[in-house]
């Protein structure tokens, strides 16, 4: 059960208009790192979760936080959006840089949202829910959450720095505030449920012993230069060691041959190359 509270968690008041900057806050809204993304990511991982108690109340707390944040963030693109376009629309005749400011809003925010938010990034492109992350493992899940609120905070911070409205800016330093802490609890959960021995380091903590042992501790040597050696931290202090020289270890990545009814564009003479079958051929014509 979810109620609603007909206040703002902080509040969202521009000191005047601006069209243009709604547009861009819609990015905050509906685009891959967007409070719809974290509000639903949450929700489902909340939903999903097999154990009640401190880590679902973890996540459901911060889902049902995050939907305030798209209330506040729709409350200001609207008050952003007051007057446009129908007052703008006659100033723009007058005024070049009134028709700039016409130009540079979504006009799908007037003609689909009557003058309020979409569920829509920055371009317009509706948000996607193939964008949560709702795993049911918990340290997969808190990890991909860090990683959310981090590319978030991001965003946020570089859209303060893209207005001088001290409205808009009090909210965003409200936002950015409020990504810090979340970033900081994910973090902090990974390391409670490592303590609780819920889960390890990798995810998930499982078929280890099943794994090829082989390659389980090398990274490969794959770019100009011995700089990537020089980490010490995931070589020496991890435990991992870099390949400097690693060679492929399959054959040909020959496809095989197609399905005539599909009109692929076939060679008979270098059928299978690398394949089983074409091995088996090979061996055949060497013994013959």
């Amino acid at each position: 059960m979810f109620r609603h509270t007909k206040l703002l968690q902080f509040e969202a008041k521009p000191e005047k208009p601006d069209p243009v900057y709604a547009h861009k806050l819609q990015e905050l809204i509906g685009g891959a790192f967007g409070e719809m993304t974290v509000t639903m990511q949450y929700l489902f991982q909340g939903w999903n979760c097999r154990i009640e108690g401190k880590y679902k109340d973890l996540i459901m707390d911060t889902a049902t936080e995050e939907i305030g944040h798209v209330e506040m963030l729709a409350t200001m693109v609207a008050r952003l959006l007051e007057g446009a376009p129908a007052t703008a629309t006659a100033e723009a005749v007058k005024d070049p840089v009134m028709a700039a400011v016409l130009g540079g809003m979504d006009p799908q925010q007037a003609i689909v949202a009557g003058g309020g938010a979409l569920p829509a990034d920055s371009n317009g492109y509706p948000w996607n829910g193939k964008y949560i992350v709702a795993s049911g493992n918990l340290l997969a899940d808190f990890r991909a959450n860090a990683a959310a609120e981090a590319q978030g905070r991001l965003q946020t911070a570089r859209l303060y720095n893209m207005t001088d409205d001290p409205g808009v800016k009090a909210m965003l330093k409200f936002n950015l505030a409020r990504d810090t802490v979340h970033q900081r609890q994910w973090l902090a959960a990974i390391e409670e449920l490592k303590a609780d021995g819920l889960e390890d380091d990798v995810a998930p903590n499982a078929l280890l012993d099943e794994e090829d042992q082989t390659h389980n501790h090398t990274i490969w040597h794959l770019s100009d230069g011995p700089d990537g050696a020089k980490g010490t931290s995931w070589t020496t202090g991890a435990g991992i060691e870099y390949l400097m020289d690693p060679q492929p270890l399959g054959g040909p990545g020959t496809a095989p041959k197609p399905d005539p009814a599909l009109y692929g564009t076939y060679a008979p003479l270098q059928d299978a190359k690398g394949t089983a079958k074409g091995k088996a051929k090979e061996v055949k014509n060497k013994l013959t």
